[in-house]
């Protein structure tokens, strides 16, 4: 078990710089997530880690040596593929065993450690199948299985669930997580679904597509304090409202053009703040209360007419249209078969929110 440590990471192509100066530590024996939408730099990150290409410049540490020149064969490093890179034309056994043979490993030693890495990942009764006789998910296992034998100190994982159904792929989550916490390796895993970033990692890294890192910390801290409107937008659903920033010294508010002006709450003054300043209202959807009669327990409120009416199954999600022009997201859970208020299209309709979950975000 050993750290990952990025100095300075660049890297580019003819088309463009992937990773600007990129600096990010995972610390050793947690499941890291890097999350971030399609060709961010990701994957090119993962790769510069394994081996497999280059840095235009920067360090790579693994614990305290330097490994950016190091061949791939001489780190403790193992990656597993999206598409599982399982060779197609030998057994399950074979492929696990395939870095064991490659390394010489004697006989013995190689079946003994492949049966039961197999039992482990309850793959004793497919040891004799083809890839292609295998269902996704168990060519998962044997992916995986490939890559632990090796005992790597770190194991890096490129959205190695994409090809599942959703869910197989929230059992296999689950299965990773759990494999993760008795191995106690190093798990970095690439995604751009937020679902599996926020179920699996202690710590999270979000990339833009710029190649720069906006913000590391647990899956709660990103969703419910985001650094940035990306963030904010990217991890999750939230309605962003843009205005000015007043009374920040009393009773903070921010006044939205057309709307009027709405209590925040701001609990450490940034370095960006100040009377008059530019600001963005960001609120989750499952913060804001809908109803169609008034109520007073709230510190801010708005009307609206329901111009949306989408059924998730565990919640209920309202668009709801503002003075002709503001469209704002709303998510209701259903916790009651029948629940006392109906609320139907065309509704006109009251929101509200408390000031806590309005969080200021720099324009």
């Amino acid at each position: 078990m050993r750290s990952i440590r990025l100095k300075e990471m660049t890297k580019s192509q003819e088309d463009g710089v992937i990773l600007n100066k990129v600096n990010l530590t995972i610390p050793s024996g947690e499941f890291f997530a890097l999350l971030g939408p399609s060709g961010c730099g990701k994957t090119t990150l993962l790769r510069l880690i394994a081996g497999f290409e280059k840095p235009d410049s920067g360090i790579i540490y693994l614990g305290n040596t330097d490994i950016t020149h190091l061949p791939v064969n001489q780190r403790k490093v193992n990656i597993v593929f999206q598409n599982y890179a399982l060779f197609p034309h030998i057994n399950v056994f074979n492929n696990v065993a395939y870095s064991l043979v490659i390394k010489k490993f004697p006989k013995d030693e190689i079946e003994q450690r492949v049966i039961k890495i197999l039992k482990a990942f309850h793959l004793e009764n497919h040891i004799f199948k083809l890839p292609s006789q295998l269902s996704g998910g168990q060519q998962q296992r044997v992916a995986l299985a490939r890559a632990i034998i090796n005992e790597p100190e770190v194991l890096l994982l490129d959205e190695p669930l994409a090809a599942l159904d959703f869910k197989l792929r929230e059992k296999m989550l689950i299965e990773l997580i759990e494999l993760q916490d008795k191995l106690k390796t190093t798990f970095v895993y690439v995604t751009h679904d937020q679902f599996e970033a926020l179920t699996v990692a202690d710590h999270m890294a979000i990339m833009n597509q710029d190649g720069d890192i906006e913000q590391i910390g647990t899956p709660k801290e990103i969703y419910e304090f985001p650094v940035s409107s990306f963030v904010a937008k990217f991890v999750g659903t939230t309605n962003i409202l843009n205005g000015t920033l007043h009374n920040i010294d009393e009773s903070p508010e921010i006044d939205i053009p057309h709307l009027g002006r709405f209590k925040v709450y701001i609990s450490n003054k940034k370095g960006w703040m100040h009377e008059g300043c530019r600001a963005a209202m960001s609120m989750r959807p499952e913060k804001i209360y809908i109803s169609k009669t008034p109520e007073k327990n709230f510190t801010n409120t708005l009307k609206g007419v329901v111009s949306q009416i989408v059924y998730h199954g565990r919640s209920t999600q309202y668009n709801v249209i503002i003075n002709n022009q503001f469209k704002l997201q709303v998510f209701e859970q259903n916790e009651e078969h029948f629940p006392q208020e109906d609320i139907d299209y065309d509704d006109k309709v009251f929101l509200y929110w408390q000031k806590e979950n309005a969080l200021l975000l720099e324009r």
